[in-house]
């Protein structure tokens, strides 16, 4: 078993969960880890998103069941003002660590790596704003820094995009992504697939 840490999910997981259903398998040691959900990506901020309210309220599911399970939690926001706040919907509590980036990635020049290692952590639970960007680099680096990932389809939201003369709608952008991370570089789920599987306390 690999010993490193944190989150994202789909219909894929079925794998995994067989693993789960063997007791003599411990559950691997999983952290939540919520990207950038904060409020310039929301109406009336600097770069809205699309639907991010309801990517932003599945976020708020998981973070319930993630502290009601024990799971460490874990916040990225990047430094941008203004609108840098985290969003009220998953603001951090007490003892939740907030990890503050400038780049992409947000294992890059953060103590983010240095935080799972000490935890023990061996799955990441990841979900956040924007899929294409931020969201997608963090599921990438932490498959090759040897984490097992879950990304939370439902839990992330992006926007438009322009190439070429040509507009890609958020909803494509965002499936995409989804369907390059699944498998490759992490399992991808829905909340409601995750919460129903998982054992842990419901919120």
């Amino acid at each position: 078993m690999k010993t490193t840490c944190i989150l994202v999910l789909c219909a894929s997981f079925a794998v995994p969960l067989a693993a789960f259903a063997d007791e003599a398998k411990p559950a691997p040691r999983t952290a939540l880890l919520l990207i950038d959900i904060q409020d310039f990506y929301f109406p009336g901020g600097a770069l809205p998103l699309v639907g991010p309210e309801a990517a932003a309220a599945q976020a708020a599911r998981l973070l319930a069941a993630a502290r009601a399970a024990g799971w460490p939690v874990l916040h990225v926001r990047h430094d941008f003002e203004p609108g840098g706040a985290i969003n009220a919907a998953v603001a951090p509590i007490a003892g939740e660590k907030v990890f503050t980036k400038s780049e992409v990635s947000c294992f890059n020049g953060t103590a983010l790596l240095a935080h799972l290692r000490e935890l023990g952590t061996e799955r990441l639970v990841i979900a956040g704003m924007q899929t294409h960007m931020c969201l997608e680099a963090a599921a990438r680096a932490a498959h090759d820094l040897g984490f097992e990932s879950v990304v939370v389809g439902d839990a992330c939201a992006t926007r438009d995009l322009s190439w070429g003369g040509r507009t890609v709608a958020a909803a494509d952008v965002h499936a995409a992504t989804l369907a390059t991370l699944d498998r490759n570089y992490a399992t991808v789920t829905d909340t409601e697939s995750l919460l129903g599987s998982e054992r842990m306390p419901k919120p």
